[in-house]
């Protein structure tokens, strides 16, 4: 038996990604209402100059409502005139009473009042995704203070290096996370910025307060606005802003890639919380417990980094303008701004929640028999008087003849006659110890930490 299929839910941000709040900012209500929200303080700005009445002007905001004016009427319209914004504005004209309805969008052309209704809906989205990263920030420093003696090795080439503290390296992800959150206050008054130029950016159709309007439309609306523009404002801007957001998903990325990394079986120092009465890893293998969160980010970062190449392509337009970009940025504004947000909040949600192994990264560190105290060694020969060439070669022989035999390098050292007088027993096992050879990876989660309060303004316990 066939059942007929909905045809309405073909993309997964109707029923799989995305968040109401940041949806919503992007919803075509959103737009349509932000849309007219430009119509009124464009007629107050008239007002203010004497061009047209302060009653019209308060006539035209009472009806720049979706209570007022319905999207089905403006849908009505729009199969006629095949033009959605002058399908709205001849909706409002309907709906105003007296002689208002006649100053409804004077003097502007459509995207003066499009782009600045963009401006104030990416204004809105960034201004949750400012609170997604304080947010983050804030759960990294918890993270990172709890972890802050946590040994661990750290690894080059993903092989082992010299030790760590897993909450030093959480404080690099706290350092990254402030440089983003510095990013969006610095990119927002350029992103959000709005334009009431007409229909090539000269001002000539709203005659001689052309300057006057144009800023006190967006001071009333808290924007700033495209100081030279052509039909639209400069699209470098979106460029700006959609990098921006791919360079946060980018880095979201990364440590869902490091929790995946440290999660495999062989290493298992850290991972995702797992449900174990209830979720399910595997279909078929009962035992899996699968990183899919962080996968999950993953994949969906590299959905964001491939609408930055489209939005490169549509700040390239003929002349004062053509149509190309509008149909581009119908997905790459709403797509990017969804599914940073959607991955900011999930990956916030998985290091609530992450599973630090201390006991596994401790037996990983000795598993290594010495070898990744390597360094130490080196530099303790150069404080007695060795040579710094002559320490590396004594260390790196004893290090290939340990790996060699599977012997632990300390065994090895103590063998070497070379050494004997050099360095005591006591003092090649003192050495040796991780703990005492993390430079200053504590005093720099302390830092960080403190700079985390500072931006969030939340302490952290």
């Amino acid at each position: 038996m066939h059942h007929p299929i909905s045809m309405s839910n073909s993309c997964p941000l109707d029923y799989r990604y995305g968040r109401a709040d940041m949806k919503a900012v992007f919803s075509e209500e959103s737009r349509i209402q932000n849309q007219m929200y430009v119509e009124a303080a464009l007629a107050r700005a008239h007002a203010s100059l004497g061009t047209i009445t302060e009653a019209d002007a308060k006539e035209i905001t009472r009806v720049a409502s979706l209570d007022v004016v319905s999207v089905d009427r403006i849908k009505e319209i729009e199969k006629e005139t095949r033009h959605d914004l002058m399908a709205m504005v001849k909706a409002m004209t309907e709906k105003c009473e007296g002689d208002a309805g006649k100053y409804v969008h004077l003097g502007a052309t459509s995207n003066d009042i499009v782009d600045t209704a963009t401006a104030l809906q990416i204004k809105g989205a960034m201004e949750i995704i400012l609170k997604d990263v304080e947010d983050f920030i804030y759960t990294l420093a918890v993270i990172a203070k709890r972890e802050r003696d946590t040994l661990e090795i750290g690894r080059t080439h993903a092989q082992f290096a010299i030790p760590i503290t897993f909450g030093f390296k959480i404080a690099g992800y706290i350092a990254e996370m402030i440089r983003h959150r510095e990013r969006i206050i610095e990119c927002m008054p350029r992103a959000c910025a709005g334009k009431m130029a007409g229909a090539v950016g000269t001002g000539a159709a709203l005659g001689k307060n052309f300057f006057e309007i144009q800023r006190r439309v967006m001071q009333d609306l808290e924007l700033t606005y495209e100081p030279a523009a052509t039909q639209v404002v400069g699209r470098d801007r979106y460029t700006e802003v959609i990098c921006l957001m791919a360079n946060i998903a980018t880095s979201i990325e990364r440590y869902g890639t490091e929790i995946r990394n440290l999660q495999r079986s062989e290493i298992g120092e850290a991972s995702e919380f797992f449900d174990v009465k209830k979720q399910v890893g595997s279909s078929t293998m009962a035992q899996k417990r699968n990183p899919m969160n962080s996968e999950n980010c993953c994949g969906l970062a590299r959905v964001v980094r491939g609408f930055v190449t489209p939005t490169f392509e549509s700040q390239v337009l003929w002349h004062e303008r053509d149509l190309s970009n509008s149909s581009t940025e119908r997905f790459t504004l709403p797509h990017v701004f969804i599914l940073t947000d959607e991955i900011l909040k999930k990956m916030n949600w998985i290091f609530e929640g992450l599973e630090v192994h201390a006991d596994k990264m401790l037996e990983n560190i000795e598993s290594s028999r010495g070898l990744v105290m390597a360094e130490p060694l080196m530099m303790k020969l150069t404080e007695k008087g060795v040579g710094r060439q002559d320490a590396h070669e004594i260390i790196r022989e004893s290090a290939m003849i340990a790996e060699d035999q599977k012997r632990h390098l300390r065994d090895v050292l103590l063998e070497r006659e070379d050494l004997k007088g050099v360095l005591t027993k006591e003092e090649i096992i003192a050495t040796m110890d991780a703990s005492n050879y993390v430079g200053g990876a504590r005093e720099i989660v302390d830092k960080m930490v403190e700079a985390a309060e500072n931006v969030t303004g939340r302490t952290v316990a």
